[in-house]
């Protein structure tokens, strides 16, 4: 937008002329620093930006490049040795930049509030919840405790919370992290601030869980006419979301536009490699996922010319010697870059409508005719899979059986990346488990190789289990930190028994070459690494012993998009030079549609739809899986845009106490009475899609069918048009 009078700004040119909007947030050459005891980090340098009544920005880009030390020096919360020395934070006129503290804590929570990514870690867990909104209340508005607490019941429903009356008396730990977030929503919402901050608020959340999050935060925004500063590394989310979008790189702001104009007509290159690295995009147009080489700059270092020169595809002696200023062509539209991409911005202009696959012509012309058998690594028959629920302290007894995984019967081929999707508690992690023989199956069988590892124990199992390896989401948490590297990779050899110390130790110097870390890096410890480094360990020790079958975790769930596309890259590689099989577990459709060859789609321990990953994601026979995939944030803010919100309801039911006949009809727009006495069996679809697309549904979806819209979708829909 063109700059207006301090504190306004004016329409884009197109728009109307009217249309003057009030900023409730301006930051003028921020700058923040962090100082250490041998050195200072210059974390936020010269951000300037503003977001309107009513509007949200979205502040993108990796990890350390300054978005959260942004939001949380707007609430002035830096952590130990963090100060703003220098620009003006303006909320209402004053400068929250130059408050003494006690005039500042009026502010935090009151004027200006913010949503922190993990709720579980910033609400006190010796507290209800209902007390900890009603504290906010009590502080700033000087109400009574009843008031306080009527005041917590009334933001508990307005963010959705079922039941908000009980809800008041329950502690963080009893809800689920759909429900946490809906409590620190409501936290912040408490004494109606002017701007709000939602620092990665969905990151640790299911698509669904994901959906209904961000949801909420818009129908609240507009209500309410907050400004919304939206922080998140996920360009989806800001496709859909955000009304404008500030790209941050190495502590500044490196582009700033309307959301459609940043992602059609991209500038600065480091905006392209962050959409190019996203999988989704990868997988529709068939393209190789890019990376970006390197790692952001250190801030405690001195910098000069442009930060993102030396992993930049089109840098030049120019960027590497002068840092380039934020402008442009356009004042609606500026980028720091001496060679942009894309379009002059007077030449752009913005599609009109939504490019649609045809789904049925493209499931004719990928059809394919009978195919021999495949050579099967991994099979599981009818796998089954209960936990006992015990109650009493002294003499336990079993009250109950959490119905992990209920007869799965799935096979995998040799050399095949078979992907496992769901959401969180629907027993992807335990069918993993099982695979990986940490954990034994209740009944059925686990066939490798043509053995069955359900039935063995002790050294036998200890030695075939070799042959398996797991990769775990957390790769901080899954590796010891009181060992260096060295002693990382080498403990599976030494407990197998392979090979002498020396060929040991060679065969670590091996592994570390093949996922792309330094041999220098062997004597270091766990904590010494970025968490995209921890991963690559991660992988280093599954491929040490060197398996057949690799258990993938959600291995990429907590990286940043460019991160994430490099072990994607490392595993794609790996799997062509050893002949690997992977078992990919996640909650990420898109990632799992780049990388999997066939997917499974599970819901409540039971497998619902599998088949070929482009046909499940592009004509999807389960409304489980269209469902999951409506939900999932895309790239692309004109598809955004026209996107409505499948029919799905609520929360996953209780694993101890499944419903009957299918398990997702308490959830399912198409339900009938059928689908409560009878679960259906997962059988083969229809002839377009082909005997290998199974799925199991009384009413399966056609290709290209949808869902019928939710009640609330339906009113919002209607309210908008009329």
């Amino acid at each position: 937008m063109r700059a207006g009078p301090v504190g306004e700004r004016v329409a884009p040119a197109g728009q109307k002329e009217s249309a003057v909007v009030t900023m409730a947030l301006e930051l003028v050459d921020l700058r923040t620093e962090i100082r250490l005891r041998s050195a200072t980090v210059h974390a936020v340098e010269g951000v300037s930006l503003s977001v309107a009544e009513g509007e949200t920005l979205g502040l993108v880009g990796e990890s350390g490049c300054g978005k959260t030390l942004t939001g949380l020096s707007i609430m002035r919360l830096l952590p130990p040795g963090g100060h703003v020395v220098g620009g003006q934070i303006l909320v209402g006129g004053r400068d929250l930049a130059a408050l003494p503290e006690d005039e500042m804590r009026k502010v935090r929570g009151n004027d200006v509030a913010m949503v922190f990514q993990d709720p579980m870690t910033s609400l006190n867990p010796t507290l209800t919840v209902g007390r900890q909104i009603a504290e906010s209340v009590r502080v700033h508005r000087g109400v009574s405790w009843k008031d306080a607490n009527d005041r917590a019941e009334e933001v508990l429903g307005l963010v959705g919370m079922p039941r908000p009356k009980e809800r008041l008396e329950d502690y963080p730990h009893q809800l689920s992290g759909g429900m946490r977030q809906r409590v620190g929503i409501a936290m912040a919402l408490a004494c109606d601030p002017k701007v709000l901050i939602a620092d990665e608020p969905t990151t640790a959340l299911d698509v669904t869980i994901q959906d209904q999050i961000l949801h909420l935060l818009d129908d609240l925004k507009s209500r309410l006419q907050m400004a919304v500063l939206l922080v998140t590394h996920d360009l989806g989310v800001i496709a859909g979301r955000a009304d404008r979008v500030a790209v941050m790189y190495a502590g500044k702001i490196v582009e700033m536009t309307e959301t459609p104009r940043l992602f059609l007509n991209t500038r600065h290159p480091y905006t392209e490699a962050l959409l190019a690295s996203i999988p989704d995009s990868a997988a529709e147009h068939s393209g190789t996922l890019y990376s970006i080489p390197g790692l952001p700059p250190d801030l405690a270092a001195d910098l000069t010319g442009c930060r993102f020169a030396p992993r930049c595809r089109y840098a030049t002696d120019e960027c590497r010697g002068q840092e380039p200023v934020l402008g442009g062509d356009d004042p609606s539209h500026p980028y720091a870059c001496y060679h942009p991409v894309g379009e002059p911005d007077e030449q752009w202009s913005a599609p009109t409508e939504v490019q649609s696959t045809d789904v049925v012509g493209w499931l004719a012309e990928n059809a394919t005719g009978p195919e021999p058998e495949p050579d099967h690594l991994l099979v599981l028959d009818h796998l089954v899979k209960e936990f006992p629920v015990t109650s009493g302290m002294v003499m336990q007894r079993k009250v109950g059986v959490v119905h992990a995984v209920s007869d799965v019967s799935l096979t995998v081929a040799r050399g095949e990346t078979f992907g496992l999707v769901g959401e969180s508690g629907c027993g992807k992690s335990t069918l993993g488990r099982l695979i990986a023989a940490l954990d034994r199956p209740t009944d059925g069988q686990i066939l490798i190789n043509g053995e069955d590892f359900a039935s063995m124990k002790g050294r036998t199992l200890r030695r075939r289990r070799r042959d398996v390896q797991l990769v775990f989401q957390d790769p901080y948490a899954s590796l010891d930190p009181r060992m260096r590297v060295s002693q990382i990779l080498r403990e599976p050899l030494a407990i197998q028994k392979v090979g002498s110390r020396h060929e040991q130790q060679q065969r670590t110097l091996e592994l570390m070459d093949e996922v792309g870390l330094p041999r220098r890096a062997l004597e270091r410890y766990p904590h010494e690494f970025s968490g995209g480094q921890r991963q690559r360990i991660g992988l280093a020790r599954a491929l040490a012993l060197e398996p057949k079958l690799v258990v993938a975790d959600e291995p990429v769930s907590a990286l940043d998009v460019s991160i994430q596309a490099q072990i994607l890259n490392l595993m794609k590689d790996l799997q062509a030079r050893h002949q690997l099989t992977y078992v990919f577990i996640s909650h990420d459709l898109g990632v799992v549609r780049y990388l999997a060859d066939r997917i499974g789609v599970m819901y409540l321990g039971s497998l619902v739809e599998v088949g070929p990953a482009e046909q499940v994601y592009l004509a999807p026979a389960h409304p489980y899986t269209r469902a999951l995939i409506d939900t999932v944030p895309v790239a692309d803010p004109v598809r955004e845009a026209t996107k409505t919100r499948a029919g799905i309801r609520g929360e996953l039911p209780s694993a101890i106490n499944p419903p009957s006949g299918c398990r997702f009809r308490t959830r399912c727009p198409l339900a009938r009475e059928i689908c409560e006495q009878q679960a259906p069996p997962l059988v083969a679809t229809d002839p377009v899609r082909g005997a290998h697309h199974q799925v199991a549904c009384h009413f399966p979806l056609v290709p290209g069918q949808a869902l019928p819209l939710l009640a609330d979708d339906a009113a919002v829909i209607a309210s908008s048009s009329s």
